[in-house]
């Protein structure tokens, strides 16, 4: 018998793994990807010796990475080199005080009761419970797969939804543990990884600033994009194809079968599975048939809360910026109001929270000798329109259009504060992006950074699921998947949907 042919649509880092796993199971497996580099949201740009990071900048949760990658053939610490950042952030508020989270808990406990007298105790209980929720949370609702309702409506995750505070928002949590509002602050704002207001997080959530403390934040040797290089040659090891600058026009069906895709120039890439690593519901709307019955599915999922978005700046200088670390978080004292806004879709606040990033600090390669390389990012919602109608869509153009020159005024401001001034005098390129950029670049729907919202009635078995309910032959992985958005949990998003398809194509396959 000849060997199942798997095309995957997308070489991000849910569709790499997938790819991997398959192939080296046995199954010929090709990827085609619309961009000209593989890697999708994990990208980065050169510009006369800077390296701009445009996606993820740190590494959290090594230890899930640490299971994923070798369940793929690779080794986090020789593959990665990963070295720790420690204090991983330093957080400034409105008035310059600063707070450096490190994992040495004398050090930290000392800033925090210097902040607020006795938080340090509060410090304590809430790493326990972040504890408690990450060894609860990871292995039953993260690493797992639920293929059907039994597999999550049962007793056990019902008392499980209680143990890890599925319920209860994630800042009004934190009112157990801490009475200042900026210490409130500091260990939630983790929940915009997942695209998520702290006000409407669960409070699960707190496993990601557990981690952070205890397992550390890590910077792979040569930044993120290290991770998409080890995955390419893990790919081209087991055999994988991967095609770049082929975007997908179609998945072609016939009856509740997917055929295979129809590319760009109109070519059939015939396919015994598609595995679309692409953005779910930009799939669901933009790649499937238009009869009654997909518009309905699409509709069903447009209808879902959408994560936010973000403004990003590319900065390259002539001159170092020594009062950055190598990330600086920026966060405003009115927080509560900066999240709303953004969940709301409403114009940025005149002092937005703010990310800045100076990858040179870890890597001296980001940036020439003299020079400096600063990225900065600004949280926002998301697109408001994103359909086909051309006043519409300059309408909002014009909308991010102006959104973006506020954030840059607000990122040049909290600058200042941290004694950083004249950048323009100093600045020799700029990038930006927009929600506008990551629809383009990615078919990102909305725009929408992180895909779907980590909502409570949008989570494991109730997201939408790693198979197409009509076709059977159509799996997908990624953030708008199970288990959802975050570079580690794309890793464990591909091996689910891998193993599913070889159980499935076992199964299907005649006996004997």
């Amino acid at each position: 018998m000849s060997r199942p042919h798997v095309v995957v649509i997308g070489a991000g880092v849910g569709g790499l793994s997938a790819a991997i796993h398959l192939a080296r199971r046995g199954m010929r497996v090709t990827v085609v990807e619309k961009n000209a580099t593989p890697g999708g949201r994990l990208g980065s740009y050169e510009r006369d010796g800077h390296v701009f990071p445009t996606g993820p900048t740190l590494l959290i949760m090594p230890l899930l990475y640490r299971s994923e990658l070798a369940a793929l053939g690779a080794d986090l610490d020789a593959d990665l080199q990963p070295q720790r950042v420690d204090p991983s952030y330093r957080i400034v508020f409105d008035d310059g005080e600063r707070l450096d989270m490190t994992s040495d808990l004398a050090a930290l406990s000392a800033q925090l009761d210097a902040m607020e007298p006795g938080a340090s105790g509060g410090l304590l209980r809430y790493l326990d419970e972040g504890r408690r929720h990450y060894h609860l949370g990871m292995p039953r609702l993260v690493e797992r797969d639920f293929r059907r309702a039994r597999d999550f409506f049962r007793p056990a995750n019902a008392a499980l939804m209680f143990q890890v505070h599925a319920l209860a928002p994630h800042y009004r949590h934190m009112s157990a543990f801490f009475d200042s509002p900026r210490l409130r602050a500091a260990f939630t704002f983790q929940d915009v990884y997942m695209g998520l207001s702290p006000f409407h997080a669960p409070a699960t959530f707190s496993l990601t600033p557990y981690s952070e403390l205890a397992h550390g934040v890590w910077y792979p040797r040569g930044g993120m994009t290290r991770l998409t290089d080890v995955l390419v040659g893990l790919a081209e090891e087991a055999g994988v194809e991967i095609v770049c600058g082929e975007p997908v026009q179609r998945i072609e069906v016939a009856g509740s079968v997917a055929q295979g895709v129809v590319l760009a120039d109109g070519r059939l890439l015939a396919a015994d599975v598609v595995l679309a690593n692409a953005d779910l519901p930009y799939v669901y709307r933009d790649l499937l048939p238009a009869g009654p019955a997909d518009r309905l599915a699409a509709a069903a999922v447009s209808r879902r809360r959408f994560a936010g978005s973000a403004i990003s700046f590319f900065w390259a200088l002539d001159r170092p910026v020594p009062q950055l670390g190598p990330h600086t978080l920026v966060l405003a004292d009115d927080y509560r109001e900066n999240f709303d806004r953004i969940d709301r879709n409403e114009p940025l606040p005149d002092l937005p929270s703010v990310y800045l990033h100076a990858p040179a600090r870890l890597d001296p390669a980001a940036a020439p000798p003299g020079r400096d390389t600063v990225v900065a990012v600004v949280p926002t919602g998301h697109m408001a329109y994103d359909g086909r109608d051309p006043a519409r869509q300059a309408r909002e153009a014009e909308t991010w259009d102006v959104a973006r020159r506020r954030a840059r005024e607000a990122v040049l401001a909290r600058l200042a504060l941290l004694g950083v001034a004249d950048v323009d005098a100093h600045l020799l390129h700029e990038g930006t992006a927009t929600p506008l950029t990551w629809r383009s670049e990615h078919n990102l729907v909305r725009g929408a950074t992180h895909g779907l919202a980590h909502t409570v009635t949008q989570l494991a078995y109730l997201r939408p699921h790693n198979r197409h309910a009509r076709y059977r032959n159509l799996y997908f992985a990624g953030a708008s998947t199970h288990p959802g958005t975050g570079v580690p949990t794309a890793l464990v998003s591909g091996r689910l949907a891998a193993e599913r398809i070889a159980d499935e194509q076992q199964a299907a396959a005649p006996a004997g």
